[in-house]
């Protein structure tokens, strides 16, 4: 890894970490900023329970807790809530089964993780991969007080999962893809550790396909979700290279000038 990727891999690290201790001490990112250019995948959510209204807590538009549901978040500990930084709701589009395996990729506060452990029930596990120890904290102690029992979480990278291979059904990712400095890596990663016809059920940002590198970086900063997002036909054919068919890349809403939040689906071959 080169000096710049490892720089801001650090800055990724460092910005959620923060994100992590500000919701542990207050129960709200309240003051983070949010979106495009603003150095965080998302901001707080303000109204969505009483208790972050309460705590003054805001969201930018397209991001954040309020793309889950009412009964959703109102299911969740409110750190958990309030700890969203994505850019979609993986766990509507993955379609989990009873008894399924599932892993979460940059699994922050553990919202995603908490929602697909109730999806597969008591005979599945759901596990969490994050590489901030902060946000590891925060989702085990949100698991201590949503009563979940067949969770884990894992510290490491997305581009070196923890796991042996062939024994995950699916896997989901929210926002978190597009952060990473070596993409090639992570999209074999995923392919080595899904079963025969696992499935992939993620949210990102994505690019169209006319903007030059240099353009999405100037609609936000890499931290931002913005700046190292792929175009529609870079992701297609980076998970067709790792091994993955019946890709579909589906945008829901645009969180910058030709960048778009996107539900990306596909199963290993």
């Amino acid at each position: 890894m080169t000096e710049q990727s490892t720089d801001l891999r650090e800055t990724v690290r460092e910005r959620y970490a923060a994100a992590a201790v500000q919701v542990t001490q207050t129960g709200s990112t309240s003051g983070a900023p949010c979106g495009p250019g603003s150095g965080s995948c998302c901001g707080p959510a303000d109204g969505l329970t009483d208790g972050l209204a309460a705590a003054g807590v805001t969201v930018e538009e397209g991001f954040g807790a309020e793309l889950y549901t009412a009964d959703q978040r109102g299911a969740l500990p409110l750190e958990a809530v309030a700890a969203s930084l994505g850019c979609g709701n993986p766990t509507a589009v993955a379609e989990l089964r009873e008894g399924e395996r599932v892993l979460d990729l940059g699994s922050g506060g553990g919202i995603d993780v908490l929602l697909s452990a109730r999806r597969v029930g008591p005979t599945g596990r759901a596990y969490g991969l994050d590489m901030t120890e902060e946000m590891l904290a925060l989702a085990l102690a949100n698991a201590a007080k949503a009563g979940a029992t067949n969770v884990e979480f894992l510290k490491g990278t997305i581009e070196a999962i923890p796991l042996p291979a062939a024994t995950i059904d699916v896997i989901i990712s929210n926002c978190v893809i597009n952060l990473s400095v070596d993409k090639p890596a992570v999209f074999a990663e995923m392919r080595r550790v899904l079963v025969p016809g696992g499935r992939l059920g993620i949210t990102d940002v994505v690019a169209d396909d006319d903007l030059t590198p240099g353009q999405r970086a100037e609609r936000g900063d890499h931290v931002g979700c913005i700046a190292g997002a792929l175009s529609f036909t870079e992701y297609r054919d980076s998970l067709h290279a790792a091994g993955f068919t019946g890709i579909e890349i589906t945008a829901t809403h645009r969180v910058a000038d030709g960048m778009h939040s996107a539900i990306i689906k596909a199963t290993t071959r």
